[in-house]
């Protein structure tokens, strides 16, 4: 059929080596797990031991960087990880992730100062985006989709044990011991993962590119249809060696790392309309376009067009950015809530939020029973559906009200998003071959990433003005009781002892009506989710052809993949018995769902792909 060709003799020779063909799984399993949890526990581990970190070191005004500096880096770097693991293979960059972080986390130890400590945060960020994409991919190539749920949930219950015992560990460290343990006890964990990952994580060698490429009109060598030039550096032996996109990927840190830089200082540091604000923006967009220009002439962009041309992942990253937003309202928003209005300590604030991290893996795990019936497209828009009218509902409790009441809406929505997050995920590994699936899983958490820095400036400032425009509302009877700024509000309801009642009241409910906007706002995020699926998604999601789920057909097809100018020519990834296949994606729809126990997953012990051993 049009658009696809077979392997023929004049064809390169496909650039990477395939899914890693393991003798357990068990092991690498417990590698990605460990790996995932040195991401998850930083993300939580030094919240609480920030006091001790700023009374050792100093630089209060500068101690929030410890947190942005780290979700820069992470941030900006996924992409380009994503890349390198399509094109040299997951284990070498797991192995430079979990080293890199193992040595950011030394030198975090060894910090004497406040900006020692934010720049070797950054190196640990470059580490974690390592961790935090390629471990994702690896679990997508050990597992055919029918069984991913399963390691995903798994991955899933990390973050949320992480979530929980992340900063009850940080403040035992922090009271009973030095805060630089924070950092160290990272090392005998890393080196676990990085042990079982070396030992047990196995890719075929992978095949370089013969010299001469064959372009859009079938000639070899010089540029192919975009202006891009195909060819690349030459071996010894007539092979190209990868090449690989080091313009794009600067380009990338310094557009991603100047927006950034604005959203996450904006409002805070300076006045968002102020000109530090109007001259990073510029500068990004500036850098942005640059980035452009750069990637459409690569030979191997970092960022290649098709992660936005094909329906499939434009409209998961769309949707995947709209879950960071939102998800600002409950991980930012709701301890404030939790302890402002409900008159709850942090701990108790903390266990609030948790019912979240309970639920998600558990609606995760099960999730495939339901994607493998109606299909990858629907399961996320009932789970992100289910998540608007719950944070609808939140504006409706009652003032004060009790704890179990947000808890209760924290536990609907860990359910309603497990089921909306992880069969995207799945879906889009899915639909492309192993050499693009680095790419195509950066390129979605690079998105749900931005949605989260957007999400924390654009609430941080819906919140703000609630707070401000409330203050300047307030009865001449309480002005003179009530903080004079914005920054004052919460110390003032820590003791609200020093506070008349009448004033104590209507700073909780200014509070609340504050959150109850974040709330709203946070709905209309998942509506905006909702709608990306429902337009540009395709009702089904294409299933790759060398994943072993998918149908088996005769001769190749066209795919959403192969209608791009820039697909590769050919699948990087060999099938169980090792014959070639075709390249793109199937159009035939996702795997019929009477299969074992109506339909169920398999399991990690029955039908292990690609020769892993059961």
């Amino acid at each position: 059929m049009g658009g696809t060709a077979r392997h023929t003799d004049q064809d390169p020779a496909p650039q990477a080596a395939g899914p890693p063909r393991v003798e357990r799984r068990g092991p690498v399993v417990a590698a990605l797990m460990l790996a995932m949890a040195l991401a998850a526990l930083d993300s939580t581990i030094i919240a609480t031991a920030v006091p001790q970190i700023v009374g050792d070191l100093g630089g209060f005004s500068v101690f929030s960087w410890l947190f942005s500096g780290y979700l820069l880096a992470v941030t900006v770097s996924l992409p380009v990880y994503g890349k390198l693991s399509d094109t040299f293979g997951r284990k070498p960059v797991l192995l430079v992730g979990i080293a890199l972080f193992l040595v950011g986390s030394l030198l975090c130890a060894t910090a004497w100062n406040m900006a020692s400590l934010i720049a070797f945060r950054v190196v640990q960020g470059l580490g974690g985006g390592a961790l935090q994409g390629t471990v994702q991919t690896i679990a997508a190539d050990l597992y055919p989709h029918r069984e991913r749920a399963k390691i995903q949930a798994r991955l899933s219950t990390v973050w949320a044990t992480s979530s929980v015992a992340g900063p009850a560990l940080g403040g035992l460290i922090a009271t009973y011991a030095d805060w630089r343990w924070i950092f160290l006890v990272n090392l005998p964990v890393g080196a676990v993962a990085l042990l079982l990952a070396v030992r047990h994580l196995h890719e075929p060698a992978r095949a370089p590119r013969a010299s001469a490429e064959r372009t859009g009109d079938g000639r070899t060598g010089g540029r192919g249809t975009h202006g891009r030039r195909t060819g690349g550096r030459r071996t010894g032996g007539g092979r190209e060696r990868p090449r690989v996109d080091w313009a794009g990927a600067l380009g990338i840190f310094c557009s991603g790392s100047l927006l950034l830089t604005a959203l996450v200082q904006g409002g805070v540091a300076w006045p968002w309309l102020s000109t530090p604000s109007l001259c990073l923006l510029a500068a990004s967009a500036a850098c942005a376009a640059g980035t452009v220009v750069i990637e459409r002439r690569a030979a191997e962009p970092i960022i290649p067009g098709w992660v936005w041309r094909r329906r499939t992942i434009a409209a998961v990253n769309l949707s995947l950015g709209g879950l960071g937003l939102l998800m600002i309202a409950p991980t930012v928003f709701l301890p404030t809530y939790a302890q402002s209005v409900l008159g709850l300590s942090p701990t108790a604030a903390g266990f609030v939020l948790s019912a979240m991290t309970l639920s998600w893996p558990i609606s995760a795990a099960l999730s495939s029973r339901v994607y493998l019936r109606i299909g990858f497209r629907q399961s996320a828009i009932v789970g992100m559906s289910l998540a608007a009218l719950i944070l609808f509902a939140f504006p409706l409790l009652p003032y004060p009200g009790s704890a179990w009441q947000p808890a209760l809406i924290m536990l609907l929505l860990g359910g309603a998003l497990g089921l909306f997050q992880l069969p995207l995920i799945v879906g889009v590994q899915s639909s492309v071959g192993w050499a693009e699936r680095g790419t195509a899983t950066g390129s979605i958490l690079f998105c749900r990433q931005v949605g989260q820095s957007v999400g924390a400036a654009l609430f941080g400032a819906v919140a703000n003005a609630t707070m401000a425009a409330r203050l300047a509302d307030a009865p001449d009877s309480l002005g003179g009781d009530l903080p004079d700024d914005l920054d004052s509000v919460s110390r003032a309801l820590e003791h609200p002892g020093e506070l008349s009642a009448e004033a104590a009241d209507y700073l909780r409910r200014a509070v609340d009506d504050s959150v109850d906007y974040v709330y709203l706002g946070a709905a209309l995020a998942a509506v905006l989710a909702v709608l990306a699926l429902l337009l540009l998604a395709p009702r089904v999601f294409p299933t790759h052809v060398d994943d072993p789920t998918a149908p088996a057909t005769d001769s190749p097809t066209t795919s959403e993949a192969s209608a791009t100018a820039d697909t590769p020519a050919a699948s990087d990834a060999p099938t169980t018995s090792g014959a070639p296949t075709t390249s793109g994606a199937s159009d035939h729809p996702e795997p019929p769902v009477d299969g074992p126990a109506g339909g169920a997953p398999t399991g990690p012990t029955g039908g292990g792909p690609r020769g892993d051993a059961r």
